[in-house]
């Protein structure tokens, strides 16, 4: 028997007033997955994620987390999801510590000291447990925002820009602590976020949207081997074979900059036929690079 996705949207819209904000949008989550939810701003990704929580409903679609129906079974979904939406909301006057203390009450869970103390020491704040929250920077503040979305053990977090607004070295402590709960303690994740880079970093498959529709959803590794890519050729004797290629491959444009490497925006499947070119004809290839950000494959598909 296989096991139900963690999330499975079908059919879903939304309209506000004559705005149609989501057009048809299904979703697919694994159990295990790092989920990247990518669009540009206004494309639906806020919209959806709050119907996936239940905070408004579609018009049309259908919505299953764990196999079981947020129409009618709304509060056992929510018992098994975290979520992080927007900016995190504390008293500034109280400690870290309380601040769990005193959502765990708000939300009924029982909340032991141990178990507090746990969760501050996976984000990070164990030391700072007793420290104000008006003294935390946003980095910090971030990651109490995580702690409080585990305190009830859930089994899918929910995080739309979890990086927004935070420094470099904020960045790399919330990619890693996302790993971490993925990787560690088995949490599957949906991570909303325009920082295209860190998704290509974390995210094992991602979905992108537009206009309220989906446009691709799938591995990212596939995605982004598929398409046009950016190559780098380092070769011996770069005049001839620049000659050679702009022969073979009139379709494509070669460019060779002041290091002699050449350039070149190219359909992938056409990689391994350009190094087979230049090896039979007895040029040495010492370096063979293919580039494809998560960026140009977003701008090029948006």
């Amino acid at each position: 028997m296989t096991e139900d996705p963690i999330v499975l949207a079908s059919g879903l819209i939304k309209h506000f007033g004559r705005q149609q904000a989501v057009d048809g949008i299904n979703l697919r989550v694994e159990k295990g997955d790092i989920y990247g939810f990518l669009g540009p701003n206004g494309s639906g990704k806020s919209t959806t994620i709050r119907m996936l929580l239940g905070l408004i409903k579609p018009d049309k679609g259908d919505i299953r987390l764990f196999g079981k129906s947020l129409a009618t079974d709304r509060k056992f979904i929510l018992g098994k999801v975290g979520a992080l939406i927007e900016r995190p909301d504390f008293y500034h006057y109280l400690s870290a510590f309380k601040n769990l203390a005193l959502l765990a009450s708000y939300s009924g869970v029982r909340a032991d000291s141990h178990l507090i103390m746990e969760k501050l020491d996976i984000v990070g704040l164990a030391s700072r447990a007793h420290s104000k929250v008006g003294t935390f920077s946003h980095g910090m503040k971030q990651r109490l925002g995580i702690a409080q979305t585990l305190i009830h053990e859930p089994e899918l977090i929910i995080l739309d820009e979890p990086v927004n607004g935070l420094d470099p070295q904020g960045i790399k402590d919330i990619r890693e602590l996302i790993l971490l709960l993925n990787g560690c303690f088995g949490k599957t994740l949906i991570i909303s976020s325009h920082i295209l880079r860190e998704m290509e970093l974390i995210a094992n498959r991602m979905v992108v949207i537009n206009k309220g529709k989906v446009v691709v959803e799938g591995e990212v590794k596939v995605l982004l081997s598929s398409g046009r890519q950016k190559l780098i050729l380092v070769v011996d004797e770069a005049a001839r074979a620049l000659q050679l290629l702009n022969s073979a491959f009139p379709e494509v444009v070669f460019e060779t900059n002041r290091l002699n490497e050449i350039h070149a925006d190219v359909e992938a499947m056409t990689i391994p036929a350009i190094n087979s070119t230049l090896v039979n004809h007895g040029i040495g290839v010492r370096q063979l690079q293919s580039l494809n950000s998560l960026e140009d494959y977003f701008l090029q598909i948006t």
